[in-house]
């Protein structure tokens, strides 16, 4: 019998403040949740808005770095797989099917502008702004195959 195979990668916004908790044992969790949006074409032809909520679960130090660098509105990119769990509360039966993510990309600067900074970095320093340089115009010359080294 083959494997499954159980990858899901999301970009949205997050809809609250990330929620870091710590198990018994000393582990961190971070609890958040993304709003997907997307268009459709509807039965009458016209264009419709639709969002999805999806629950995200990070462990760990990816966790403990969500928590610090996200909040409400912030957009990022999540990488991770789809996992369920059920559980029993006041009688019934629930379950649940979430993201537990393996990896965040945080997208957009601190002041909302669109740098991007990876999860598994350190925040980027600062930089003095430079001079715009100049570019040469290369011309429309079409590109010869045979040129190219590889």
């Amino acid at each position: 019998m083959a494997r499954s195979f159980n990858q899901v990668t999301l970009m949205g916004n997050l809809t609250r403040d990330p929620e870091l908790r710590t198990t018994p044992n000393g582990q961190s969790v971070c609890s958040f949740s993304l709003a997907l949006n997307r268009s459709y074409k509807g039965s009458d032809g016209n264009w419709q808005e639709a969002t999805d909520y999806v629950d995200i679960v990070a462990w760990g130090p990816l966790g403990e770095r969500v928590s610090q660098y996200l909040s409400k509105g912030r957009p990022c990119l999540v990488s991770g797989r789809l996992q369920s769990r059920s559980w029993e509360q006041e009688g019934q039966k629930r379950s649940k099917v979430e993201v537990v993510a393996q990896d965040v990309t945080f997208l957009g600067g601190p002041g909302g502008n669109n740098a991007s900074e990876s999860s598994n970095s350190e925040p980027a320093p600062k930089s003095s702004k430079k001079p715009d340089e100049e570019v040469d115009d290369i011309g429309d010359e079409p590109i010869n195959l045979d040129d190219i080294p590889f």
